[in-house]
Order: structure tokens, then C-alpha cells, then sequence
């Protein structure tokens, strides 16, 4: 089993003791040997999560706005130029390279202090090539919704689906898998929304467009998040 598998069970076992004891939390002293070394290893984003709480206190965001966190994609994404109508309302809380687990562990502190309406979250691209399960990705979001919902449980958390890119294409089963079991989830909970990309972001051969990503294969041209801007905007009024 990978150092990287292990977190995944470590918060999908935390799960059930978590909610039972109340808002769900989890912290490496909350479970014993490899397992606490696993969780712990997400304060790798401390740093991170540090300076936009060092942001939050000279400028703090509004209140009934829309958060957006997650990967690299998030991080990437020019709200200002794709939801200018929306102004200081959109607030961008990615960080590069981290999956669906580190959104989960930091949501108390970049997500649930603002009293957002809306939550954008797009996690889970990273997962994959970490060899996450589609059961697993799932499972993270199930948390995700828990945490997020425990303090505020008339906010509505969007989920973007995982996107097929040139680089992860060969884990494309993977991906929708894990897009297809959080799909089925948000359509039997409340305030969830699902909002498929796939299709938008497939050329006429049914593989990845190339226009649609950068160099890399992975992160997207501003042509891709057109497309993520147009399936989006209609839910953010």
C-alpha cells in the first residue's frame, strides 16, 4: 500500500468517529503510527493556508460570496476576467498540486470562516495520478460535503467533475468512475451540484482537445476555462 493510500483511509475511516462526535475534524493525533504520519504530511500546504489567513486579516473577504478551492486548476483560474460581475465576491482558495484530502483538512480555515454562499471545489485531478480509487476520490468528497455542511448547511458546493486531459488520459476509467459516484451522491443530498465537463472538453475523436490545455497536457488554455465559465456562470446568480 502507498504512503499516499494510507490517507485516504485514514479519512475514510475517520468519517463515521468524526460525525459522531460533531462538526468532523481530523488530526494526526487522532490516529496512531503510520497512519497519523499520513495525515500529518498534508501540512506540507501550511504555508500556504498560513498566508491567506496573513491575507484574510488585512483584507478580509466579504461574507455570502463564492469560494473556490482545489488543485491547480482552481489556482490557475483568472476569476476577475472570467466573473467580473461578481467582483470581490469571488474568492480563490486553491493551491496547486494538492488533492481532494488537503480541501477537506483546510476547509475550516480557507473555506468555512468566509460564510459562503457558493463553494466551488474542483479536487480530485491529482488523485488519480496518486492512484486514488474512484471509491476513494468519492469518499473524500462525501467528507468534503460533511465538514462544509456541518457549519453551514444552507451554503451549496458545486463540484466541478475530474476533466480528461492528455496527460491522466490513461486513467480515464478512473476518472469517471469517481466522477460517476459523486455525481450519484449530489443527486441524493441536498445543496450539491454536479457540473460535468467532460463532454466540452473531448474533440471530435473523443480524446482530450489540444486546444483546450497547455503544453503540459494537464493545466488548461484560457479556451478551457471558457468552457468551464460558460457551465459554471449560470449557477452562481
Amino acid at each position: 500500500m502507498s504512503f499516499r493510500s494510507v490517507r485516504y483511509i485514514v479519512a475514510g475511516a475517520a468519517l463515521v468517529a468524526g460525525l459522531a462526535a460533531g462538526p468532523f475534524h481530523v488530526s494526526a493525533q487522532q490516529v496512531p503510527g503510520p497512519a497519523a504520519r499520513a495525515v500529518a504530511a498534508a501540512d506540507r500546504w501550511e504555508p500556504a493556508i498560513a498566508k491567506f489567513e496573513a491575507q484574510d486579516k488585512v483584507a478580509p473577504p466579504p461574507a455570502n460570496a463564492i469560494v473556490f478551492v482545489g488543485a491547480s486548476s482552481i489556482v490557475r483560474w483568472n476569476l476577475a476576467e472570467s466573473f467580473p460581475e461578481l467582483g470581490p465576491k469571488a474568492i480563490n482558495r486553491g493551491f496547486g498540486g494538492s488533492v481532494i484530502a488537503d480541501s477537506v483538512k483546510y476547509a475550516d480555515r480557507i473555506v468555512i470562516p468566509y460564510k459562503p454562499r457558493i463553494v466551488v471545489l474542483y479536487a480530485g485531478d491529482n488523485d488519480v495520478e496518486a492512484n486514488a480509487t474512484a471509491q476513494e476520490i468519492a469518499d473524500q468528497f462525501t467528507l468534503f460535503d460533511k465538514k462544509v455542511h456541518a457549519a453551514l448547511p444552507n451554503a451549496k458546493i458545486v463540484f466541478i467533475s475530474i476533466k480528461p486531459s492528455i496527460r491522466r488520459w490513461k486513467w480515464i476509467d478512473t476518472i469517471r468512475a469517481a466522477n460517476a459516484k459523486v455525481k450519484d451522491y449530489t443527486t441524493k443530498h441536498p445543496n450539491l451540484v454536479f457540473v460535468d465537463i467532460e463532454k466540452q472538453m473531448l474533440g471530435h475523436d473523443g480524446k482530450p482537445n489540444p486546444e483546450l490545455l497547455v503544453e503540459d497536457g494537464l493545466h488548461m488554455t484560457p479556451a478551457g476555462y471558457k468552457v468551464w465559465n460558460e457551465k459554471l456562470r449560470p449557477l452562481l446568480k
